[in-house]
């Protein structure tokens, strides 16, 4: 009788030892375990919020003076050698510079704390530096597109947009800390021309044969014939125009004209709207004498396709065109 008994007590004493064992599993992670700290809601553990990178300190008058000062010799370099650019081949890469220059100028600043009482004036500026960058990059595809061909073009164009009066305007603003990075000034835009049959250049026309122009485009063109190295005569004939060149000299001649709006007489170029091409094949002219006869050859040409046309024409680089 005394087996029965004792039974129960030892399953109490292992209840007890498991009740235990359970109590200190659940006490704390074994030691080197990880552990996860946080509030657990509807979307799981949250992460830590990282603090904020701390504000630029505010610049002395004299630290924000050679800071201005720092950018504002780039950037008048850059616009000042996009105005003196004398090829459109050139001016492509310049317009690039420009746009670059004003964008590096403008992040810099940006990134700075001005003196309070330019603070305004100092985010004007930056902004006027983030406009003209910005017509600057819109330029560059209208020179790429021979929409814009010159330099004094370009200017006009800028001019036409207030970019660059806004950042002449800006820099100004700032007073007493020069900014003053646009040293050039922009043209009107206009439509200027010559009358047909202005030379643009003529060696001595003494000769017997005459090269007869007619345009039937839509824009005016300047006609250049080349005699060897030498451009011997370019002449202006203007949109639905004609004219007659008389004596022209002997000699094998290479016919180029470029068409477009707005010569630039100082250029010697139109400023918009350009376009390059050659005829492919030469022109002869050649005065033969018997003793009784003179005889030379005369020549005339469209510069616009028409039917039974037998000169073709190509379109060429502008760096190829005679200058």
């Amino acid at each position: 009788m005394a087996a029965p008994r004792a039974l129960p007590c030892l399953l109490a004493v292992a209840a007890l030892t498991l009740t235990a064992c359970t109590s200190n599993q659940s006490a704390g992670p074994p030691p080197g375990a990880a552990t996860v700290a946080g509030t657990v809601g509807p979307g799981g553990p949250q992460a830590a919020t990282p603090a904020p990178d701390p504000a630029p300190s505010t610049l002395t008058s004299d630290a924000y003076r050679a800071e201005i000062d720092g950018v504002r010799k780039p950037v008048r370099d850059a616009l000042n050698k996009l105005a003196d650019a004398r090829r459109l081949s050139t001016l492509d890469g310049r317009v690039g510079d420009a746009e670059d220059a004003l964008g590096e100028a403008a992040d810099s600043l940006a990134a700075l704390a001005a003196p309070p009482e330019v603070q305004a004036q100092h985010a004007a500026y930056v902004s006027a530096l983030r406009g003209l960058a910005g017509e600057l990059g819109d330029a560059r595809g209208a020179v790429d597109s021979r929409s814009v061909c010159t330099a004094s073009g370009l200017l006009a164009r800028l001019g036409k947009s207030g970019e660059l009066k806004a950042l002449q305007e800006a820099g100004e603003a700032l007073g007493d800390y020069p900014a003053d990075v646009v040293s050039v000034k922009a043209p009107k835009q206009s439509s200027r021309r010559l009358p047909s049959g202005r030379y643009v250049r003529s060696e001595r026309r003494n000769g017997r044969g005459s090269f007869k122009i007619t345009n039937g485009g839509s824009r005016d063109a300047v006609v250049t014939l080349v005699r060897g190295k030498s451009k011997a005569i370019s002449v202006y004939v203007r949109k639905k125009g004609k004219f007659t060149v008389p004596g022209v000299r002997d000699g094998k001649y290479r016919v180029y004209f470029t068409t477009g709006v707005d010569w630039d007489s100082k250029e010697k170029a139109f400023t918009r709207s350009c376009s390059f091409q050659r005829f492919e094949d030469s022109f002869r002219f050649k005065t033969t004498y018997t003793a009784t006869q003179v005889r030379w050859q005369n020549w005339r040409i469209t510069l616009h396709r028409i039917k039974g046309g037998n000169a073709r024409t190509s379109d060429i680089d502008p760096g190829d065109f005679p200058s």
